[in-house]
C-alpha cells in the first residue's frame, strides 16, 4: 500500500478536473481548484503531459494566462471570445457549469 502526500492527491484532483473539461468549454483556476486557484496554476506550470488540456483553464474574468498560444488553442475548439482589445473568453457561453 502506498501513501500519497496531501499535495500529490490534490494535484491528481486538479489534473482530473482539467482533463474532464470538454472541447469547446473552459473552467477557471478556481473551478478546478476550489479555494486555491493559484495551486491550479502551479500544477499546470509543472505538468507537461499531452493529455492535459491546459488551454481550457482561464482566469475568472475570462482572460488568458498564456496569451496568443492559449487563444489559438481555444479558437481552434470554437470557444467564443468577447469583443474588445483584451482577449477574454465569453464566460456566459463557454464556462462549464457544475462542480470540479
Amino acid at each position: 500500500m502506498t501513501h500519497d502526500s496531501p499535495t500529490a492527491a490534490a494535484e491528481r484532483r486538479v489534473l482530473a478536473a482539467i482533463r474532464a473539461i470538454p472541447e469547446g468549454f473552459v473552467r477557471t483556476y478556481g473551478d478546478v481548484s476550489p479555494g486555491a486557484p493559484r495551486f491550479a496554476g502551479h500544477v499546470l506550470r509543472a505538468v507537461h503531459a499531452p493529455d492535459v488540456p491546459w488551454g481550457r483553464v482561464v482566469r475568472a474574468d475570462g482572460s488568458l494566462a498564456a496569451g496568443e498560444k492559449q487563444r489559438a488553442r481555444l479558437d481552434a475548439e470554437g470557444v467564443p471570445f468577447r469583443p474588445g482589445a483584451t482577449a477574454r473568453v465569453d464566460m456566459r457561453v463557454a464556462r462549464m457549469a457544475g462542480e470540479a
